[in-house]
């Protein structure tokens, strides 16, 4: 009969109480379970530290080290592009950025250069006293900085801005590409890496010392590129202002950038920030950042880039209007005291 309870190997055709009961009971746990709010695992933090050792410390020029680091073990380090860089973290505790500028195709060891600041200032003599052995904390590579596959390339570099552009134009000489390099600096003993540019074709290499030819201008830089090139320019901001003023977009060219520094600021308006609720007020002129206001009475402050990109000083806005100029700002109640502003008034900070 359709839907009939069929006998068991007894011939009783009633349910067995002891199942019915176990079923009833798995039933009521289920829809016990059902009531409560589902539990999401919370996301654990990726730690992208990579615990590394100075492999080998080199004079590159009168005050400019290289620094290769390998992890103690010697295995495969994390792959990366032209352009990429390292945070390194310094014993002091601060975090200072460092283009890479050896191979890409070297998976066993980075190779980073830092050039020694008049005052020591910037984390780079701290940098400069790391020997061979010392234990280097860094976070995997970034890159902010990307080299994109093109026809023709024009590489300005001066100075210590030859970091992230050196391995681009060994790049471009690999893939076989039509480009040049125009190098400065005050003095040709100024200029690290002299060694691995002389390695590449002659002739596409122009070497352009201040003190043998003058402090060169942008549009004298620019000279000569194709028009469809694409510029990559890195070093000190006047060079990297000068070349902005004079390229000429049109044709396919591009111009691509990094600064060491932060840029000037030059549309900004002057407003206070109150260190805590009830704290300090300091007034943070229209051409100066919060940070470098905040640091003269706060010393310890953390910051790295002062660019807007690495999120070292995010600081909570307890109070005020943000001007928020930094890509990373996403208006959740926090600031990059680096980049971003006050839209005039007052801001409170959880400082």
């Amino acid at each position: 009969m359709s839907g009939s309870i069929p006998p068991d190997l007894r011939g009783r055709r009633a349910r067995d109480p002891f199942l019915v009961a176990v079923s009833t009971l798995f039933t009521g746990v289920q829809r016990v379970r059902s009531l409560r709010a589902p539990v999401v695992p919370r996301a654990r933090p990726v730690d992208r530290t990579l615990r590394l050792v100075v492999q080998e410390v080199r004079r590159e020029a009168a005050d400019v080290v290289a620094l290769r680091l390998a992890a103690p073990d010697g295995r495969v380090l994390p792959g990366w592009q032209p352009g990429s860089h390292l945070d390194v973290l310094l014993p002091s505790g601060r975090r200072r950025q460092y283009s890479l500028c050896g191979d890409p195709g070297d998976r066993r060891t980075y190779r980073i250069a830092v050039r020694l600041l008049p005052d020591g200032a910037g984390g780079s003599a701290e940098a400069h006293r790391l020997s061979e052995g010392a234990e280097v904390p860094v976070l995997a590579p970034r890159n902010a900085f990307p080299f994109l596959a093109r026809d023709r390339y024009l590489f300005i570099a001066g100075g210590i801005g030859i970091t992230p552009i050196l391995p681009m134009v060994q790049a471009a000489d690999r893939l076989g590409a039509d480009w040049r390099l125009v190098y400065t600096g005050r003095t040709r003993a100024s200029l690290p890496f002299l060694d691995d540019l002389a390695a590449l074709p002659s002739g596409r290499v122009r070497i352009r010392a201040d003190d043998e030819h003058g402090v060169p201008d942008g549009a004298g830089l620019l000279r000569g590129a194709a028009a469809d090139a694409a510029v990559y320019c890195c070093g000190p901001a006047p060079m990297i202002d000068g070349v902005r003023a004079a390229f000429a977009p049109g044709g396919g060219a591009t111009l691509h950038y990094e600064r060491f520094a932060p840029a000037p600021i030059v549309d900004g308006v002057p407003f206070e920030v109150v260190l805590g609720r009830g704290g300090p007020a300091l007034a943070v002129p229209a051409d100066r950042s919060a940070l470098d206001v905040i640091r003269e009475r706060r010393p310890d402050v953390a910051y790295s880039c002062r660019q807007g990109f690495c999120g070292t000083c995010r600081v909570g806005v307890l109070d005020g209007d943000v001007d928020q100029r930094a890509a990373s700002d996403q208006g959740d109640g926090s600031m990059l005291i680096c980049v971003s502003r006050g839209k005039g008034g007052r801001l409170t900070l959880d400082l």
